[in-house]
């Protein structure tokens, strides 16, 4: 069994930004986690705190490489399995972002917008020789996306249908599904109580 260290959020944030600045280059993070489990804005506190040191640093939100609704939607609101395989845009994610910021230096930070179902007619972004973007959301590992690290908020069924709301609790089934499959993360974190987190050692 593996063991947890308990954590604040502040020294996970803390340790999450010391393992990226020692990229000497463009680096590009996950931080994997349920809707349910605020990926997002946790990775903004990353973000932040790398900005506060002079490390240039962007976030991108994996629900801005939605597929269109036409896609993702096919076979209904609620089809686990689309979910798990047809919602987000993954390939999109590794070219305009993981092989854009590297290769190119340019990358781009958002694809569609679902409320609109349209593209949000986003500009690329210049990179610099150190730049790291952070991507969160769910169920980023076992794409074949090439992060330079990856960390999971990992909540238990429990926690996740108690945070989840009523009308996405059908996701629950996917979410579980894909944390048995998916590799394991760079740094793993118990999530269930997101203010007393613990992390994998």
């Amino acid at each position: 069994m593996p063991n947890f260290t308990p954590t604040t959020v502040d020294g996970l944030v803390a340790s999450i930004a010391d393992r990226a600045r020692a990229f000497e280059h463009r680096a590009v993070l996950a931080v994997e986690g349920a809707d349910a489990a605020h990926p997002v804005p946790f990775a903004e506190r990353i973000c932040a705190t790398l900005r506060a040191e002079g490390r240039p640093a962007a976030v991108v939100a994996l629900a801005d490489f939605i597929r269109p609704a036409s896609v993702r939607l096919e076979y209904g609101h609620t089809d686990e399995q689309s979910y798990r395989t047809a919602w987000f845009d993954y390939t999109a994610l590794q070219r305009e972002v993981v092989d854009g910021l590297r290769v190119r230096g340019r990358w781009l930070p958002r694809l569609w917008d679902a409320r609109t179902d349209r593209s949000p007619r986003a500009a690329l972004q210049s990179a610099g020789p150190s730049d790291v973007v952070i991507v969160a959301g769910p169920m980023l590992r076992g794409r074949g996306l090439r992060f330079d690290l990856t960390v999971a908020l990992a909540m238990s069924e429990p926690a996740l249908r108690r945070n989840t709301a009523p009308d996405e609790l059908w996701t629950v089934a996917a979410l579980m599904r894909h944390e048995r499959d998916a590799e394991p993360a760079d740094i793993a974190v118990r999530w269930d109580h997101p203010d007393r987190p613990a992390v994998q050692t």
